[in-house]
């Protein structure tokens, strides 16, 4: 692991988190990003094949209720009629339906379902990332690109679950699908707000929203 580096921030001084079964999980000292040494990532192939089993009808109730947590967020922050991107929308996009619902524009991305990289040559009122940047090997690249293409003063609105500590991480289910790689905590984003001069709130458990 002597050339690994955190995929946040670039350092390089990274420190032993937990271990289970099948992974080992390392955090870096500056920023705090707990993550998967990249020699223990899936290949892309295996990753896809783990997405295609997912079973996110546009029609499912709770998975509605749950993607409302970051639809409300976008709803009092943006006016109708704004054009947003949900970026990592997977094969059924359905905030982006949600949000067409409430008059939004919405362009969609994702590596795999929705791969039309002209999305990222338009500028945006909004983007959404939901359960999205803890499949991410390299978050900082990720960062740098959506807020490239946000319209200064707009909400990057993400979702996902947040490290409190190492001994809840060890026995933490989100750590247990093998697509998770990248896990963030409330002093992770705080460096992320910094480094792009963005104000952060969180919202609840598992709603982060960044306005550069």
């Amino acid at each position: 692991m002597v050339s690994e580096c955190c995929g946040l921030c670039g350092c390089s001084q990274l420190l032993f988190f937990v271990e289970d079964k099948r992974r080992t999980y390392l955090q870096c000292a500056e920023c705090k990003l707990v993550f998967v040494p990249s020699q223990q990532h899936l290949s892309q192939h295996d990753e896809k094949a783990i997405y295609d089993q997912h079973e996110n009808a546009l029609e499912d109730d709770g998975y509605r209720l749950f993607l409302s947590r970051a639809l409300e967020p976008v709803v009092a922050r943006v006016g109708v009629g704004s054009c947003g991107l949900e970026f990592g929308c997977g094969p059924g996009p359905l905030l982006a339906k949600m949000l067409e619902e409430r008059g939004m524009q919405v362009e969609l991305y994702d590596l795999y379902y929705y791969p039309n990289k002209t999305v990222f040559n338009k500028r945006y009122d909004f983007i959404t990332c939901t359960e999205v940047i803890e499949h991410v090997a390299q978050p900082k690249a990720v960062f740098e690109q959506l807020f490239s293409i946000l319209k200064s003063g707009q909400p990057l609105v993400m979702m996902t679950k947040l490290v409190i500590d190492a001994e809840r991480f060890s026995t933490w289910h989100y750590k247990n699908d093998l697509t998770h790689i990248s896990f963030f905590s409330r002093e992770t984003f705080e460096f992320v707000a910094r480094q792009y001069n963005a104000t952060l709130e969180i919202i609840g458990a598992d709603v982060i929203v960044l306005t550069q």
